[in-house]
């Protein structure tokens, strides 16, 4: 198949390049700033004002939108957050229009999505059943954008919406900064500590988006995380055991709360997220616990 990734040079995005290459796919990236290095990969401009990728694609059989500005990235102020938001519409709002103009529209479209979309709680299990949404900004922001992205159900093209959870991988996502203090002998217990933790192998996650482009029957919101979430302090031990380091100094609620502002929701609270439709469908995940998993990234 002939895929088209937005966010293509990114942390998931080149490893996704590199799984979809290996099973004969054929990758176009669109770029602000398309790449004079091929790889075996097409890339196109976008999102500029001279840009008109429409003319440049061709057929395409699936796209793969991974467009928005980090959430891990920096405090959320008020500008942070507008970029956050903004970012994900224009990309998404810009997809849509290009699906428009092509006169065969593609079979897929695979929409980056997160649970941050479910209320955050101690005590509720979510599935993609689930119809709660939360009411802070990272919820609103992913419910704006998948329903924005449902407008490719309207021409007929089949929609995922993958809610990834906390992603670790080697050289992104959350588990450079969550190492840290371990690395420096000072990582302990977060808050309460008995918050949830719904995290995915970047190599998991990559996998299951190859594996949605290539399943017809699946579609509608997909939980991208690993079966076996949780709580927060566990989580942290498990680190500590890996990297050989105590897991004793404990972090007070007000501090990361002062430390990362409105952002430190997403460490402090948490949600219990499944991946029922992945497995229903029969995904096998490569690190389905935690152990594992950090011995690959950490070791």
């Amino acid at each position: 198949m002939r895929v088209v990734i937005t966010g293509g040079t990114g942390f998931i995005g080149t490893i996704l390049t590199e799984k979809l290459k290996g099973k004969g796919h054929e990758v176009v990236i669109f770029t602000r700033k398309p790449s004079s290095k091929h790889n075996g990969v097409h890339y196109v401009q976008w999102l500029t004002d001279q840009a008109s990728p429409e003319n440049e694609v061709g057929q395409v059989d699936a796209f793969v939108n991974l467009a928005g500005v980090s959430i891990d990235d920096g405090r959320w102020s008020e500008e942070r957050k507008r970029q956050i938001y903004d970012s994900r519409i224009t990309a998404t709002q810009e997809v849509l229009r290009i699906i428009r103009t092509l006169p065969k529209k593609p079979r897929v479209l695979v929409n980056a999505s997160a649970i941050g979309i479910y209320p955050t709680s101690f005590t509720a299990e979510y599935t993609e059943d689930s119809t709660a949404v939360g009411d802070d900004f990272l919820a609103k922001t992913v419910h704006d954008w998948e329903k924005l992205a449902g407008q490719a159900n309207e021409m007929g093209v089949r929609t995922v919406y993958t809610r990834f959870g906390i992603v670790l991988g080697k050289n992104g996502g959350a588990l450079p900064l969550i190492k840290l203090p371990y690395q420096l002998f000072a990582g302990g217990k977060i808050g309460s500590g008995n918050q949830w933790f719904s995290w995915v192998h970047v190599e998991d996650l990559a996998n299951a988006i190859l594996f949605l482009i290539e399943n017809d029957d699946v579609e509608g919101p997909v939980n991208v995380v690993a079966p076996s979430p949780m709580h927060m302090n566990a989580f942290g031990k498990t680190i500590g055991k890996v990297l050989h380091r105590p897991h004793w100094f404990p972090v007070p609620s007000f501090a990361m709360k002062a430390a990362l502002g409105e952002k430190s929701i997403v460490v402090l609270q948490g949600q219990h997220v499944l991946p029922e439709k992945l497995l229903a469908n029969g995904f096998i995940f490569s690190y389905p616990s935690l152990r594992p998993a950090l011995e690959n990234l950490l070791k």
